[in-house]
């Protein structure tokens, strides 16, 4: 016989008791989720309480040390004075843990404090031959490896699953005697120019707290702007160096993407190689940048990682004082520039020519289809089936804006709503088409068109007999939240991921009443909903750094370096004179 239907109430209970059982297996879910986070904020409260109590200990057993004047010697002079035991280590030690403890107080820029670090101080002293970063306390990202501690790229996932062992970078830096003491915030999945995630929160901008320090290296930006690390760490797939050394006020170094190793660094999209990473140093001035530089590139770390090529730093490309041929753009109109970015290039300009330089006009083309063909469909080539695994059971996906939404459509989805956008907002449209899944055969066909993109790139450059590149950088700093609704804003330091060019930044100026002035008629070129927006994000800015970018050919690290000591200098002494 068959079973009589179950009545319509009798449905309706069942149905009411599955809803529930799913509600309750969902509440203890999230119940687990966010003990993992209080978790992870104590244990981050924790260790600052721990730097605050090392940093009052030292102070009342060493009452007579100038923290001060320890806090205002550049790299160069703290390293000599380490190395020839006229400053002891202790003393450069507690001095930064007890400005980084400041700074994170007002910007919220360490995730994590490395007690270790104590016991390698006491430990400092090598025998025979000091490293050149000996006694040095330095930052690092908090998604390079650490031993012992988190790689979160903001995800709730990653709490509590310590690294095994410390990346080549950081086995590096201890055997030149550095001392990695603190790690730093990053916005969830690195893939954005904010600093935020659900963890650990919001960091802001030491300069001015309602914008953004810039990102993913944005922690590493605002404890270097502020004062409280001397050196830092951080890495860059679009800019992620770039913008919060131009936001902060202070330098980076992006270099060609194997120069220094990535192993032990964990990348935003596992596996992608259209876009090229890079791991690099942020410092308050040119000099210390070389000096890690000089460091860094050692037999430890070719032996360490043997896909780094071994090229020792090139003192006499970095030292030569011959006039430079230097090709310029004001724009990549793509982006328009904010007055004082056109500015900034301007004036530098002018500072070189003057100097003896000669400067090249460099005519800049098909940005659009770049950003567009090159980085967003390379990083995205899988449909952005890889980037959206990471988001798998977390919750925030503030800091990716519209990008995280755009990306979770499905590919017949994306070709409706690009078809559909491309006649009000092309940019969109091109966006959206570029995050569709590609076949291999395309895959591969567009990684050969990014290699003769690159080579006609650089055929232009010796065409002009250029050495190197003065570059628009974004700025200034972005007010928090913009960044997440402006992704299109990376197309100046993207391009040379994609061509996998060295590019450092340098400040030049600052926001003038003039430069606010003139913001009030920017359009941008498409006069669409982003450059409008980008328009607000530029407002409000007066006294505000602006960077410019410094470009060389790939491996060309030194003359990179020697170029952006050039306008660094030349800055400088303008400075003086007005």
């Amino acid at each position: 016989m068959r079973p009589a239907p179950r009545s319509p109430p009798a449905l309706l209970c069942c149905c009411s008791a599955g809803l529930l059982l799913l509600l309750l297996l969902r509440w203890r879910r999230w119940k687990g989720f966010w003990k993992k986070v209080e978790a992870a904020r104590q244990r981050q409260e924790e260790g600052l309480d721990r730097m605050e109590k090392a940093v009052r200990s030292f102070r009342e057993q060493h009452p007579s040390v100038n923290m001060v004047s320890i806090l205002s010697l550049s790299l160069p002079e703290l390293s000599r004075k380490l190395r020839d035991g006229s400053l002891p280590p202790e003393h450069v030690f507690y001095a930064y843990l007890g400005k980084a403890l400041q700074i994170t107080r007002e910007t919220n820029c360490i995730t994590e404090y490395m007690q270790e670090s104590e016991t390698q101080l006491r430990q400092a002293r090598p025998p025979g031959k000091p490293g050149l970063l000996y006694g040095v306390p330095v930052s690092i990202k908090d998604s390079i490896n650490c031993q012992g501690h988190d790689s979160t790229l903001g995800f709730v996932k990653n709490i509590n699953q310590p690294m095994a062992e410390d990346s080549v970078l950081v086995q590096v830096l201890k055997r030149q005697g550095a001392i990695p003491f603190v790690k730093t915030n990053v916005p969830q999945s690195l893939i954005s120019f904010d600093c935020k995630n659900l963890i650990f929160g919001q960091t802001f901008n030491p300069l001015l707290y309602t914008r953004t320090p810039g990102g993913s290296s944005g922690g590493e930006g605002a404890l270097i702007g502020g004062g409280g690390s001397i050196l830092g760490f951080g890495t860059d797939v679009g800019g992620s160096l770039r913008f919060p050394a131009a936001f902060c006020g202070i330098c980076a170094l992006k270099p060609t993407g194997n120069r220094l190793s990535k192993k032990g660094i964990i990348s935003g999209i596992r596996g992608q190689k259209s876009v090229v990473a890079a791991v690099g140093p942020m410092a308050k001035d040119v000099e210390s940048l070389a000096l890690c530089m000089r460091a860094l590139l050692c037999e430890d770390m070719f032996s360490l990682d043997s896909t780094v090529p071994p090229l020792p730093f090139n003192e006499e490309v970095y030292s030569s004082t011959q006039p430079l041929r230097i090709g310029y753009y004001e724009t990549d109109f793509f982006t328009m520039p904010s007055p004082a970015m056109r500015r900034a290039i301007r004036e530098t300009k002018k500072l070189l020519e003057d100097a003896g330089h000669t400067l090249v006009p460099f005519e800049i083309t098909n940005v659009d289809y770049v950003t567009y063909n090159f980085c967003i469909r390379g990083m995205f080539a899988d449909g952005c089936t890889s980037f959206l695994k990471n988001f798998e059971g977390e919750l925030e996906r503030g800091s990716m804006g519209t990008l995280f939404w755009l990306a979770k459509l499905p590919n017949c989805l994306k070709a409706f709503v690009s078809w559909i956008a491309k006649p009000f907002v092309p940019r969109l449209s091109n966006i959206i088409s570029s995050m569709r899944t590609n076949t291999v055969d395309e895959l591969w066909s567009l990684h050969q068109e990014i290699e003769e993109s690159c080579h006609q790139f650089i055929a232009q450059w010796k065409k002009l007999n250029l050495d190197v590149m003065l570059c628009p950088m974004l700025g200034p700093a972005l007010g928090i939240g913009y960044p997440g609704k402006l992704s299109v804003a990376v197309s100046y330091t993207m391009l040379y991921n994609s061509l996998d060019f060295p590019a450092g930044v340098v400040p030049v100026t600052m926001v003038t009443d003039e430069d606010e002035k003139e913001l009030k008629g920017y359009q941008g070129y498409f006069r669409d909903w982003w450059d409008r927006t980008l328009a607000k994000a530029f407002h409000g800015s007066v006294g505000l750094p602006v960077a410019v970018q410094c470009v060389a050919l790939p491996w060309q690290e030194e003359l990179c370096l020697r170029f952006m000591k050039e306008v660094e200098t030349l800055t400088l002494k303008k400075n003086q004179l007005v």
